[in-house]
């Protein structure tokens, strides 16, 4: 499954610093197929692919949740545009 991470970050810089170092720790079975933010760096959005929304949750809280308010869906994939099935 692919799991939408939308978040309000608070601290550009920590956050993605935070998620540069997270991309070289994906767990096991992990993809991460997109990473990209506002111009002004308020917002982002990252799609991971992963067995389970907590998964993806428990893992990217750990590396840049106190950089940001962020919710976690999963992806509609039949449905979208250029994201594998």
């Amino acid at each position: 499954m692919h799991v939408m991470v939308v978040s309000t970050v608070t601290d550009e810089h920590r956050f993605w610093d935070g998620l540069k170092k997270a991309h070289g720790r994906l767990p096991k079975g992990a993809r991460w197929t997109l990473a990209v933010a506002s111009t002004d760096g308020t917002k982002a959005v990252n799609i991971i692919a992963h067995d389970s929304v907590d998964a993806v949750r428990g893992f990217f809280e750990e590396h840049a949740g106190a950089f940001a308010t962020t919710e976690y869906f999963t992806a509609d994939a039949a449905n979208a545009v250029g994201l594998p099935k």
